[in-house]
């Protein structure tokens, strides 16, 4: 069993839980001259996961495809279009929503997947709210000269952070964001070949086995904490804002427009709608004015006051204000 690598002792900045060290393997078993995953693939799977599951990770199993382990129990319905379960029938095979930091429960995910041979870790969940940045090598472009460019454009600097390696010679940078900020999932939206993890998905945990490989810690990153993400890098992985309703108007009161642009909100992006108006309030220096207005409009799209008001604070944080 050889040693390649830990995930980082020390904490992230955005002030979230020590992150313990985790230990990373790699094992490669031997028949008859061909590298063959058995069952004693899955049992490291598992140890991995479990590693992960008690630094606060929460974590689900995969395939060698580096899919959910565990088939959807809904792919026999007879209302394919109906909606979305997400775990609520208390059964497996819901993907990233069946991700958990329980042990009991994660033995138990890998008991029903007993051919996993990796593990995925859950996105924009408590307490790291992780940003996974994936730089990918299959598209023919060069992903890592791409963000480079947009760090350069946008005035950001990419930090050092966790670096997990693909068998494809890919790259997994780990970001943390602000608890407010709920970052979509997106395929080649920020530059051609880069792809973003957020809520909802799931970064390839550094152990797995996939058809291709392991994946691993780079080295130099073993001991780095996962870093924030760059506030201008941010505001790019935010979803771009629609055009708010043009009801009750304000004359002479740009705020009313962020105001309304809350109001407009419906259920799953009611906290990222707020938190970009918090921005650009704070921005153009109305942050302090408008914190009450928003709150209120946020209540109305069904968020209670504590959670507005946690979603401004961070936003007043990003942006170099006091809340």
């Amino acid at each position: 069993m050889n040693r390649s690598g830990t995930l980082p002792a020390h904490p992230p900045a955005t002030g979230a839980p020590r992150l313990p060290a985790l230990p990373i393997f790699e094992r490669v078993y031997e028949h008859g001259g061909m590298a063959t995953i058995d069952r004693q693939a899955t049992t490291l799977a598992l140890a991995h996961a479990l590693s992960a599951a008690e630094r606060g990770l929460a974590v689900i199993p995969l395939s060698r495809t580096k899919l959910p382990a565990l088939r959807s129990p809904h792919r026999d319905d007879p209302d394919p279009a109906g909606r979305p379960c997400h775990g609520a029938c208390g059964r497996f095979g819901h993907g990233v929503y069946d991700a958990s930091t329980d042990p009991v429960r994660i033995r138990e995910l890998f008991a029903a997947a007993p051919r996993a041979t990796g593990y995925g870790i859950a996105c924009g969940l408590p307490p790291y709210h992780l940003i996974g940045v994936d730089l990918d090598t299959k598209s023919g472009t060069d992903s890592s000269a791409a963000l480079r460019e947009l760090a350069l454009r946008h005035l950001f600097t990419i930090p050092e952070t966790v670096v997990v390696l693909t068998p494809s010679g890919g790259r997994h940078l780990w970001l943390t964001g602000p608890p407010g900020a709920v970052v979509p999932n997106s395929a080649g939206r920020l530059a051609p070949g880069i792809d973003i993890r957020g809520a909802g998905g799931y970064l390839v945990g550094p152990g797995s086995r996939t058809d291709h490989g392991v994946y691993t810690v780079a080295p130099g990153t073993a001991d780095l904490a996962p870093a924030s993400c760059p506030p201008s890098l941010l505001r790019l992985l935010l979803p771009p804002p629609r055009a708010p309703h043009p009801t009750r108007p304000a004359a002479g009161d740009h705020g009313q427009g962020l105001v309304q642009f809350v109001l407009a909100a419906h259920e799953g992006q009611r906290n990222t709608r707020l938190f970009w108006a918090a921005c650009r309030a704070y921005e153009n220096g109305i942050g302090p004015a408008l914190a009450d207005p928003l709150v209120a409009a946020a209540r109305d799209t069904g968020l209670t006051e504590h959670e507005a008001r946690a979603t401004i604070a961070s936003a007043a944080r990003l942006t170099g204000h006091r809340p």
